[in-house]
């Protein structure tokens, strides 16, 4: 999935903010993945690109948006069985270094693992070695040595399966651009097995490349940064990777479309399912932004 915003901007104001939201449903932070809650606690992993800190900071970098929430806002993740997260990204740096090993103590607090920069995560899965890494595709050259040093780290450890993540794109862009797909091109070609990229606040399209899926934005999904985006459109993009006796036979794909909201005139930070119409709508508009590969419906 994409964007977690796990809180706010304190310029924002109370009303309606996301700790606002929290307080009303009495710091319930099982509230926020509950309108998922058959997906992600029915899957072997669920990645987010976590947006944000966890950090009693006031020391705020020089930008138009600083999001944060308190260090015991990481529960949300582990209330909503987000299993870990990506930390590359131009939010969780909001608070300067500090803020960004605020964040990390509070995940280690909760035992969800992180990865980003030059921190990569292997998780195991049936005997399934699952590889993590995080980089920002805003310079295409840096983003490629980047890929390589992840890959590099994978390969020399035999993991199995690689899963490459990007925060790259244009805001609001419904197209991904030439570097997000050289970057995640050059990705597949150097062995990721699935490309994951999210920033540009909105749904972009998938492409199937060699056989292997790059999903260019996930969009945002619990999402403290807008308290009433215009276009809540997610969802949430699932890959069954086959295995048999350590050999991947076999992958399947669903795309499944959801509202940030589970209301439509302002954000609840409480992503729903969608069904009927709307679910409809939301597919078509990925797949008419998609490359490469046919999608029964």
């Amino acid at each position: 999935m994409g964007d977690c915003t796990l809180g706010t901007d304190t310029n924002f104001g109370y009303g309606n903010s996301f700790t606002n939201v929290l307080d009303d449903n009495n710091r319930d932070f099982g509230y926020f993945f509950k309108g998922v809650e058959e997906v992600v606690q029915n899957d072997d992993l669920t990645i987010a690109n976590l947006e944000t800190t966890f950090t009693s900071s006031n020391n705020r970098v020089d930008k138009t948006f600083n999001f944060k929430g308190d260090s015991d806002y990481a529960s949300i993740l582990t209330e909503g069985s987000i299993e870990a997260v990506n930390l590359a990204n131009n939010h969780t740096y909001d608070y300067g270094a500090t803020g960004y090993n605020d964040t990390i103590a509070a995940l280690n607090e909760v035992g969800v693992p992180y990865f980003g920069y030059d921190d990569y995560v292997v998780l195991e899965f049936d005997g399934i070695e699952v590889g993590l890494a995080g980089v920002t595709g805003w310079d295409e050259a840096t983003a490629k040595a980047n890929t390589d040093k992840a890959i590099e780290y994978f390969h020399r450890n035999n993991i199995d399966l690689i899963i490459m993540t990007y925060h790259w794109g244009i805001e609001r862009d419904y197209d991904q651009n030439a570097t997000q797909q050289n970057i995640a091109r050059y990705a597949v070609e150097q062995g990721a097995d699935l490309v994951i990229g999210h920033h540009p606040h909105v749904l972009q399209g998938i492409e199937c490349y060699q056989g292997k899926y790059i999903v260019y934005s996930l969009g945002n999904f619990v999402f403290g940064g807008n308290k009433n985006p215009k276009d809540k459109d997610t969802m949430i993009f699932q890959q069954t990777f086959h295995y048999e006796d350590g050999y991947l036979t076999d992958t399947s794909i669903e795309i499944i479309p959801c509202s940030l909201s589970g209301e439509t005139n302002r954000n609840n930070y409480q992503p729903v399912i969608l069904e009927g119409e709307e679910k409809e709508r939301v597919l078509q508009k990925v797949l008419d932004h998609s490359t490469n590969f046919e999608y029964e419906k």
